[in-house]
């Protein structure tokens, strides 16, 4: 191929792609959608759920790889089980939600892996720590809703989350978090 079918080529590939109408907005249905987390603490599990957040969600149902999302929790939404781990958990030692009122979750792409399955990509920042994860998510479209479902899990170092102090060996050194949001379209 010559480099000037090469770059006519190229050149095609980017205007197709910039003549594509971008995907559109899709609600979450809060009421329906939960994120939740897992840790091992104390000798036991304890379970949390962050009950303030909101989601700007781009969504082709005919292209999912182009979907885009951005995600903001409010850290001090966290409620744990039982009541005290709350403290904690939100606490100077881990989220420190005073000083970082925020966890932000930016989507940047799904690779399909098979029917209903991607592989996600995606940018988490806690405590001004921001690290990339790619984890599997379940996706169903079925008419103007959608379901996306996936779970990860974050290392603690990696976004200072009670790495010093006498508490430190006492909470396992991984978060386990699920994601299940419910989106419409348009609404």
């Amino acid at each position: 191929m010559t480099r000037g079918a090469v770059l006519l080529a190229g050149l095609l590939a980017l205007t197709t792609t910039a003549m594509s109408p971008p995907p559109s907005v899709w609600t979450v249905a809060r009421e329906t959608s939960t994120i939740d987390l897992r840790v091992h603490a104390f000798g036991s599990e304890h379970a949390g759920r962050f009950e303030t957040w909101q989601g700007d969600i781009r969504f082709d149902p005919a292209a999912p790889v182009r979907t885009r999302a951005s995600v903001v929790v409010q850290a001090a939404s966290l409620k744990m089980h039982p009541a005290i781990a709350t403290r904690r958990a939100t606490g100077p030692a881990f989220l420190d939600a005073a000083h970082h009122p925020q966890i932000r979750f930016e989507l940047r792409s799904l690779d399909p892996v098979g029917p209903g399955q991607f592989t996600a990509h995606a940018d988490v920042s806690i405590k001004d720590h921001t690290r990339a994860i790619t984890f599997p998510v379940r996706l169903e479209v079925e008419g103007e809703t959608a379901r996306i479902s996936g779970d990860f899990s974050l290392d603690r170092a990696d976004f200072d989350l009670g790495t010093s102090g006498p508490l430190n060996r006492l909470v396992g050194p991984r978060v386990q978090v699920r994601v299940a949001l419910r989106m419409q379209h348009g609404v």
